[in-house]
């Protein structure tokens, strides 16, 4: 079983949940077509500078053309392997408020468009600003049927 990355779920409109996320520590990759979370998924098999490998959490995210694995949680900068790659890059992600739209099935550009619109308008209803690009989060493996896949798209948001 894959571990999830932990939030706190502050409330709900709707299907939209509004949650809080402590600072994480990414590995990113800007491509994702081009073999991304191949590299990625490369890192934390042992290709790294320390040889180790890491435990595959979820979810992975994907931005317009970057993808990023969410480092187990007793890793930070100081501790995370160097990736022997030089387009990984490991970062860390403030903590933030996050709202999240959870859809079923395959991740495909038109179900990311819809969901997107809906998760603004839901957002825009409740007078909730945005922060930065939507993204998607996916937590099922490439192994899972297609109509069992989880996935969300979500933006961060200015919250208090």
């Amino acid at each position: 079983m894959v571990k999830e990355v932990q939030y706190r779920l502050i409330k709900k409109l709707n299907k939209v949940e509004i949650r809080f996320y402590q600072k994480l520590i990414i590995a990113e990759v800007d491509g994702y077509g081009d073999g991304g979370f191949n590299l990625l998924f490369d890192y934390i098999s042992g290709n790294n500078t320390t040889k180790t490998n890491l435990e595959m959490t979820a979810p992975v995210l994907s931005e317009k053309e970057s993808i990023a694995f969410v480092m187990p949680e007793e890793y930070t900068l100081e501790n995370t392997p160097e990736p022997n790659d030089e387009r990984i890059r490991i970062k860390k992600m403030p903590e933030r408020y996050v709202a999240a739209l959870k859809f079923r099935g395959r991740w495909t550009p038109s179900n990311f468009t819809g969901k997107s619109k809906q998760l603004l308008k839901e957002l825009e209803k409740s007078n909730i600003k945005t922060k930065g690009n939507i993204f998607t989060m996916r937590y099922s493996g490439p192994l899972t049927p297609w109509f069992l896949r989880r996935n969300e798209v979500a933006v961060e948001i200015y919250f208090k």
